[in-house]
């Protein structure tokens, strides 16, 4: 399970840190289903990006300590779920987005009871091997 743990780690740091450049890079023009917009809207993107390429660097930075803090494994993986509840706020506001946006709903929902559940695993398998 910590082995898993890790890589799932790594791979939610690889996947936000690139979605964050992309909508660094990409501006408003990122976003799937959006039109023209001014450049506020283009700048609040660009910012969002920056954060994002930031939040999966620090899931980099957690997947390598020894062992993997469950503690930060629990923060990351509630600012995630902090992220699908907006989606979902938004959605029972403004009704359906572009479809994309709710398949990233399903995702955001559903990963971070995953990473709730292997959040201690690390630390479980460096005690026991004491």
């Amino acid at each position: 399970m910590a082995r898993t743990l890790k890589w799932l780690m790594l791979a939610m740091g690889v996947v936000c840190a690139a979605i964050g450049v992309f909508h660094f890079v990409g501006g408003i023009a990122s976003v799937p289903g959006e039109g023209a917009t001014g450049a506020t809207v283009d700048s609040r993107e660009r910012f969002y990006g920056a954060l994002f390429f930031g939040y999966g660097l620090l899931w980099i930075w957690a997947a390598r300590r020894v062992p993997i803090p469950a503690s930060a494994v629990r923060w990351f993986a509630g600012i995630f779920w902090l992220g699908a509840a907006g989606r979902l706020v938004s959605l029972a506001v403004h009704g359906q987005p572009q479809w994309f946006q709710l398949v990233l709903t399903v995702i955001e929902v559903l990963l971070p009871p995953v990473f709730l559940w292997l959040a201690p695993a690390d630390e479980k398998a460096r005690v026991a091997a004491e």
